[in-house]
């Protein structure tokens, strides 16, 4: 089994003094358009269009994704989930709630789980980024997802791909030596179907079974 995990906000390491200044002054100038009244936004439509114009200007990415380098143009308002799915056609990784609460859109970035809804395109500039699509090789599934299976820890399956992720780094993070443990590290992926103990179960047997996650 592989050495624990520690794990790092994206945007802790990734982003450079220069773009931070940059992503601030974007965010002040949308503050800004959005609490300027609208006749005032009128008279200086042109001015507002050319401004807005230069605040989605698209910049240059290098990401691996999958084990595949990626050179990609972003919008820096673009979020991972959005990037994977519809520009990459990872559609693998769900989009739930949007707002980082059920955790359907987890995956790994350096080999941390983070929500890819909250996270900025930009934030993951040089990283290493797994999907589910990632875990399997070739036709030979991973062991977290074989264990899915064998517990039955899915039912309609929309929240599982998630799942699945956070259960291989719950385990990498030293973070599965009880049911109780297993419980609250996961319990930011929500199943609406209910299958926690099935769940449970699959993580518990790829931790004890010592296989390498």
């Amino acid at each position: 089994m592989s050495d624990k995990k520690q794990c790092s906000s994206p945007d802790s390491e990734s982003i450079s003094t220069e773009t931070r200044r940059e992503f601030l002054k974007k965010s002040s100038l949308l503050t800004a358009i959005a609490l300027t009244p609208g006749v005032a936004v009128k008279a200086a439509e042109g001015q507002w269009d050319e401004r807005i114009a230069d605040v989605f200007e698209k910049v240059p990415v290098s990401i691996e994704v999958n084990g595949i380098k990626r050179e990609l143009s972003i919008e820096p308002r673009v979020t991972l989930l959005d990037l994977l799915r519809e520009q990459l056609d990872l559609t693998g990784t769900k989009k739930g709630c949007d707002h980082g609460q059920c955790g359907a859109c987890t995956v790994h970035v350096n080999g941390c789980r983070v929500n890819s809804c909250l996270t900025l395109g930009v934030m993951v500039n040089g990283k290493k980024v797994t999907t589910i699509e990632g875990l399997a090789k070739g036709d030979q599934l991973h062991p977290m997802q074989e264990a899915f299976l064998k517990h039955d820890g899915f039912q309609c399956g929309y929240c599982t791909p998630g799942q699945i992720m956070s259960a291989v780094a719950c385990i990498r993070e030293g973070h599965a030596n009880s049911e109780m443990e297993i419980r609250e590290y996961m319990s930011g992926n929500i199943c609406r179907c209910g299958a926690y103990p099935n769940i449970v179960n699959a993580i518990q047997e790829v931790k004890e079974g010592g296989q390498a996650v």
